[in-house]
C-alpha cells in the first residue's frame, strides 16, 4: 500500500493520504481514532472478512466509504451497506467453475473442507446448493478450527480417509491450508486416488506458501483463481514493484489481492476528483452515549464519494475495473495445477464456453 500511495500522490495529486498496519483490534480502533481526529473521508480496509462486520458499520455511522480488496466472504453482501464497496470478488463467484471442473471428471460426490469462521462458512451454502442442482452429492462437510491443533487436523482427516469419496474442496486461510496438506501427506492421503480442489483465497496465496509444502505435500492439487489479463500497464507495475522490493531487499511477493489494493486506491482517487474539493466540515452525532464508536462524527461528502465510487470504471491492473452493486465481476477464472514449486495454467473457466483447455479464448474480451 506505500507504493500505491506513492503514485497516486504523483499521478493523482492525492496528498492526504494514510497507510496503517496493523491486527484486527488494533485496525478497527485505529479506524476510530483516524475518523476522529484526521477527518478521514474513506477506508481502505479491512483485510479480512472477520474485520469487515465492523468497519462497515462504522462506515454507515460516519458515513465514510469502505473498500476492501481482500473481504470476500459472500455473507457480507447481505449487509446491503451503501458505504461498503468490495473491490475484489465475492468468493461465490468461484462456484460455477468449481462445478465445472468436477462436472468434466464426472465426480458425484465431493466433502467440502472449511474453517470454522465467517470466512469458511460464507461460501459453502453456495457451494452445496450449486452442487444440488447439478447432482454432486455433498457427503459431509468437514470445518477445521482457525486454532487446530496438529491432532485435531489428523483426527478429522482420518474421519474422511473411510469415507467412500476421495474427492475434496479446501476453503480456508493460506497458513491453515499449508498445515492441513501436510498432515495429508504424512498419512497418505496425497497419493493417487485422492482429489484435492483449492478455493482461489488459497491459489492468490500460492506464491507465500513455503516452496518445500507444495513440493512435498500439494502435487496435483487443482485451484482456480481470477483471469488478470496481460497488460503493459501490468508489466511496467510489476517491474517497478520487483525494483523496489529488491531495492528495500525484501521478499513480498505480488499477488491478485494486491492489484485489486492498487486499482481500490486508484478508483478512490478518480471519485475525489469527480467529486472535487471535499468538504473538511464532520457533524457530530448527537447520542446518549460515552463509547469512542459513537462519538464519531459524520462525514458531509460520504454519500458524494459513495456515487462517484459506483459509477467509476476504468482499465485497471487487474482488468475492467467498476463496481455493480457494491462489488467487482467476473467473467473468467484460470483453472491452475500446483506442479514443481508452484501453480501451473492448464486452462480457463468462462460462463460464455464452460471449461477451455490451453490458452484463453481470443473470441472473448480480456
Amino acid at each position: 500500500m506505500a507504493m500505491v500511495r506513492d503514485e497516486l500522490r504523483q499521478v493523482h495529486g492525492i496528498l492526504n493520504l494514510k497507510v496503517v498496519h496493523g491486527v484486527l483490534n488494533l485496525k478497527s480502533l485505529l479506524s476510530v481514532e483516524l475518523l476522529k481526529t484526521e477527518q478521514v473521508k474513506a477506508i481502505i480496509g479491512p483485510l479480512t472478512s472477520m474485520q469487515a462486520n465492523f468497519l462497515i458499520h462504522l462506515g454507515e455511522e460516519a458515513h465514510v466509504p469502505i473498500m476492501s480488496f481482500s473481504a470476500t466472504s459472500p455473507s457480507l453482501s447481505y449487509l446491503r451497506s451503501p458505504y461498503f464497496f468490495r473491490a475484489a470478488l465475492n468468493d461465490s463467484s468461484q462456484v460455477q467453475p468449481i462445478t465445472a471442473i468436477i462436472q468434466a471428471f464426472g465426480w458425484k460426490e465431493v466433502v467440502p473442507i472449511y474453517t470454522e469462521n465467517e470466512y469458511g462458512e460464507g461460501l459453502i451454502p453456495f457451494l452445496t446448493d450449486t452442487f444440488q442442482e447439478n447432482e454432486i452429492r455433498v457427503l459431509y462437510k468437514s470445518t477445521i478450527r482457525p486454532v487446530a491443533s496438529d491432532e485435531e487436523i489428523v483426527a478429522e482427516l482420518y474421519k474422511l480417509m473411510i469415507m467412500q469419496t476421495r474427492v475434496f474442496i479446501v476453503h480456508m486461510t493460506c497458513s491453515l491450508s499449508a498445515r492441513l496438506f501436510t498432515k495429508a501427506n504424512e498419512i497418505g492421503m496425497m497419493s493417487e486416488g485422492y482429489v484435492w480442489i483449492i478455493t482461489d483465497g488459497i491459489t492468490n496465496s500460492g506464491n507465500f506458501f513455503d516452496p518445500s509444502i507444495i513440493i512435498d505435500s500439494m502435487q496435483r492439487v487443482i485451484g482456480v483463481q481470477p483471469h488478470v489479463p496481460k497488460s503493459k500497464k501490468l508489466e511496467d507495475f510489476i517491474s517497478k514493484w520487483k525494483n523496489k522490493t529488491h531495492q528495500e531487499k525484501t521478499t513480498s511477493d505480488l499477488n491478485v489481492f494486491g492489484l485489486w489494493a492498487y486499482d481500490a486506491a486508484t478508483a478512490l482517487a478518480m471519485a475525489v476528483e469527480k467529486v472535487g474539493p471535499l468538504n473538511l466540515s464532520i457533524s457530530s452525532i448527537a447520542k446518549n452515549s460515552t463509547t469512542d464508536f459513537e462519538s464519531v462524527g459524520v462525514s458531509q461528502n460520504g454519500i458524494h464519494l459513495c456515487q462517484a465510487l459506483s459509477t467509476t470504471r476504468f482499465r485497471g491492473l487487474s482488468g475492467n475495473f467498476r463496481f455493480v452493486d457494491g462489488q467487482l465481476q467476473s467473467s473468467a477464472f484460470e483453472i491452475v495445477n500446483m506442479i514443481g514449486n508452484g501453480p501451473r495454467g492448464i486452462g480457463f473457466w468462462t460462463p460464455e464456453h464452460g471449461i477451455c483447455v490451453g490458452d484463453f479464448p481470443t473470441t472473448l474480451p480480456a
